[in-house]
């Protein structure tokens, strides 16, 4: 593998051939590199890329697998994609020829995350690990990878993720009674009563609102990528959907969109920013006297307020637009009550007819 010296720069490159992806012969010139080992080390990784070698870096899997999925994901799921990769992963395994890597690889990688950190939860570390799992699926499925070890290492253990945490009626009536700006009780409302997710809520336009039917159509997801809003489809399929709401929010919309300077069907409802509504979140929750609770978590407030009121789990999984009811059940299961008791008694009167 030749490569070559730039007298005038000073600097060294590469130039060489190699097949496509459809087998044509290509010419690749690559300049610029400092060292000479670095421009031979670059054309050694890039003809391995092109065929199909697993004996690569687990790095230039990796560029490969983000390539691929560039093109199939929303762009706020590729950032984070990218950037698990590129901040906790690549750092330590990257430099790895993929075939060598091992469970025991992956049990050392874990444990230096948590001696970096010990406050990573075992859900995050699964999310790490999760992504180092789908460049290696996507090495077995395309570049002739014999296994994937993520699925023989099952040793993830981080911190306990503490209890989804939420509010009771009686503590979001608290807490709504000192909200005084009007779009903020509208947005917080809309939260806690249908349970939709903030980027739901954001997305909203007045024309999603059916005062008289008494609906909300949930068909998009607002995000914000470097300083650029998008708006984007449903997170997933189950996720659009259209709920019903009570009398007394459709009142409160009606009252806050007859406020809205020449207000048209396709402006969003709510302008105020996600990280302001976190923040009056936690404000008002302060003033008003009750325990500090995520954004995310009235959702999690809606959800138990149904379970409260006898709903069953299919019911939940439907208004929260949930794409199995496994999700619902392993998120709320501890909030159901224990029914035992219950089908004693039913058992006792059988027996005794």
């Amino acid at each position: 593998m030749p490569v070559y010296k730039d007298e005038t720069r000073n600097t060294w490159y590469c130039s060489f051939y190699y097949k496509d992806w459809q087998g044509n012969n290509k010419r690749k010139k690559k300049e610029g590199f400092k060292l000479k080992r670095e421009a031979a080390e670059y054309e050694k990784e890039f003809i391995k890329q092109h065929s199909g070698s697993p004996d690569m870096t687990f790095e230039s899997m990796a560029k490969l697998y983000l390539d691929d999925c560039k093109t199939k994901l929303k762009p706020t799921s590729f950032y984070v994609k990218e950037t698990v990769l590129n901040q906790r992963i690549l750092p330590e395994i990257g430099e790895m020829p993929i075939n060598s890597i091992t469970p025991n690889t992956l049990r050392q990688f874990n444990n230096k995350l948590l001696k970096d950190n010990k406050d990573y939860s075992t859900l995050y570390l699964k999310k790490v690990n999760g992504q180092i799992s789908c460049v290696f699926n996507f090495a077995v499925k395309y570049y002739n990878l014999s296994s994937n070890p993520c699925k023989l290492y099952e040793g993830i253990k981080g911190k306990t993720k503490s209890d989804i945490q939420f509010w009771t009626l009686d503590e979001y009536k608290q807490f709504i009674n000192a909200v005084k700006p009007m779009e903020y009780r509208v947005a917080y409302d809309i939260l806690f009563w249908s349970g939709m997710r903030s980027g739901e809520l954001l997305a909203l336009t007045v024309g999603d609102i059916d005062l008289k039917s008494k609906t909300i159509s949930i068909n998009k997801n607002y995000a914000k990528l470097h300083n650029k809003e998008l708006i984007l489809t449903p997170k997933t399929k189950k996720s659009k959907r259209i709920v019903e709401i009570p009398s007394f929010l459709c009142n409160e919309i009606k009252e806050y969109s007859s406020q809205l300077y020449d207000c048209k069907p396709s402006d969003r409802l709510i302008t105020v920013s996600r990280p302001a509504l976190r923040v009056n979140l936690n404000k008002y929750a302060q003033k008003a006297g009750v325990k500090q609770i995520r954004l995310h978590d009235l959702r999690h407030s809606h959800a138990s307020l149904l379970i409260e009121l006898g709903f069953q789990p299919l019911i939940v999984a439907d208004r929260l637009g949930h794409e199995n009811i496994k999700t619902t059940l392993e998120t709320y299961a501890h909030l159901y009550p224990n029914k035992q008791s219950t089908v004693c008694e039913k058992l006792e009167d059988i027996f005794n007819k």
